[in-house]
């Protein structure tokens, strides 16, 4: 199957029942094509989320979709995550890279810089995340990006970037062709209302009809 120039990157809900999530989890994945999961529970116990990893890292990775752990390098490494994803204000690239090693994978958000994204690149980050570009109700964004960062990105960098912040079936095209490599989505897949698989579903239609016009 050829692979869309954009692609679709899960981010779980801040709250979830695992076992409950885990259903829609495999439904989700099951919908369409998924590049990557990240599991982001923030403020949970260390035990609450390796409970999640244990539950949902296998469903994933047996499904081709790399399973991403946020915020937690050390965890990542010691639960077999493919890789971590790290903020600004979380542990340093260089410390994380030596936690999880060469081959995991480590993206980095840079909220609406092209500078801080440069300087992750130039560090080793594997992607970088930009955003917020819409409106969200998961957090209180740090930083409200446009679409001159995703294109300056284009012209500029080999290295992937991910677009995130309040995106959904309806608003995503411009940020595809905008020249995003990837859209992270948290509530347009999990909260659609016809349910996440569709969700999914709509999300590659869309990534493979841009695809189709050169987006």
């Amino acid at each position: 199957m050829s692979l869309p120039p954009c692609r679709l990157y899960l981010v779980t809900p801040p709250v979830i029942d695992v076992p409950a999530f885990a259903d829609t989890l495999a439904a989700a994945l099951d919908g369409g094509h998924v590049a990557a999961l990240q599991l982001r529970l923030k403020g949970a116990p260390e035990d609450d989320i390796c409970r999640a990893i244990d539950a949902l890292r296998p469903m994933t990775q047996q499904r081709g979709v790399a399973f991403i752990l946020n915020d937690a390098p050390q965890l990542a490494s010691e639960t077999g995550c493919d890789g971590v994803h790290i903020g600004q204000s979380d542990m340093a690239y260089d410390q994380a890279r030596e936690l999880v090693g060469a081959k995991a994978t480590i993206g980095v958000t840079c909220h609406d810089s092209r500078h801080l994204a440069m300087i992750a690149a130039e560090r080793g980050a594997d992607y970088v995340a930009f955003g917020a570009f819409f409106p969200t109700a998961t957090k209180v964004p740090d930083t409200h990006a446009g679409l001159e960062v995703l294109e300056m990105w284009r012209e500029s960098m080999l290295i992937p970037c991910v677009a995130i912040g309040g995106i959904t079936v309806e608003n995503c095209r411009p940020l595809v062709q905008a020249g995003a490599d990837f859209i992270a989505v948290v509530s347009g897949v999990w909260d659609h209302p016809d349910g996440p698989a569709k969700a999914v579903g709509a999300f590659n239609k869309i990534l493979s009809e841009e695809s189709g016009a050169g987006g």
